[in-house]
Order: C-alpha cells, then sequence, then structure tokens
C-alpha cells in the first residue's frame, strides 16, 4: 500500500469537503453542517490540511487543523478534524496522519497540541490515547453559531 501523505492545495476542496460531509454522517450530525465548498474557497486562509491520497490520486483520508493561542500555554496547533474512509481504516492512516500533525506542531513551535474527540468514538479515543493525548473530561463545548 503506497499512500502519500502531502499538503493539500485548493483543487483538493472538493474531495476534502467530501470527506467532511462523510464525517459528519460518521458523526451522526449530517444536519449541523453549515460549511460549503464556496465558503471553505473563501475562508481558505483560516485552515490548513494534509491529505492521504492513493497512487491512483483518490483522496482517502485528511487532517484538517489550525493554528490558534491560548492564554495558559500559547500558541498551539487545534486539529478540527482527522478522518479516513472507512475501507481505509485499520491500515496505519490515521496514525500518519497524527504524526504529520505532531511533525508540523514542533516545525511549527507549538506549545500544544490539540483536539476534540466525541465520548462514543472508542477507536478514536484509542488512536489519540496511543499518540499520548490526555483525554480531559472535564470541560464542555460552548457554542454560539449563525451570528
Amino acid at each position: 500500500m503506497d499512500i502519500n501523505i502531502r499538503k493539500a492545495t485548493e483543487k483538493d476542496f472538493p474531495a476534502i469537503f467530501g470527506l467532511i460531509t462523510e464525517l459528519a454522517e460518521y458523526e451522526e450530525s449530517l444536519d449541523k453542517v453549515s460549511n460549503s465548498l464556496e465558503l471553505m474557497y473563501e475562508q481558505k486562509d483560516y485552515f490548513n490540511c494534509y491529505v492521504a491520497e492513493t497512487e491512483e490520486k483518490e483522496i482517502i483520508g485528511m487532517a484538517l487543523y489550525y493554528f490558534s493561542y491560548y492564554t495558559w500555554v500559547g500558541k498551539t496547533l487545534y486539529l478540527d478534524d482527522l478522518y479516513v474512509k472507512e475501507a481505509w481504516r485499520g491500515n496505519g492512516l490515521g496514525t500518519r496522519l497524527m504524526d504529520k500533525m505532531f511533525e508540523v506542531a514542533k516545525a511549527e513551535k507549538c506549545n500544544r497540541f490539540r483536539l476534540q474527540v466525541l465520548n462514543w468514538n472508542e477507536p478514536a479515543i484509542k488512536l489519540y490515547e496511543k499518540s499520548g493525548f490526555t483525554v480531559d473530561k472535564t470541560w464542555y463545548n460552548c457554542d454560539f453559531e449563525n451570528l
């Protein structure tokens, strides 16, 4: 299996948006997706992404992230979404994408690497714990949408 992990380009946005949609379906939250391909192009300066691509140039996974600043620790890489298509899971692609994110965080001199995971997503929790993350069950998400 020869899978290339590479930085995404704008040409990849349709495939990335497809993965975002698949992830939302997996999380039973498709109705909460208000993003669009047009919005991704418009707001492309606010996120970064690496993709996992087959020899045939099919994008089968992604790690979409951005940088933020936290008052307690400073610069942080925030991994918003890590997703691998179902047919490709169990081949170490999630680990390879995580390794790439650690590489980026170190190269960018981040003090923290942060992500969120749903409390029922055991495969993801296991991956993150295996990668060295501490899963904190103390904090709640607070969102205000549709400004």
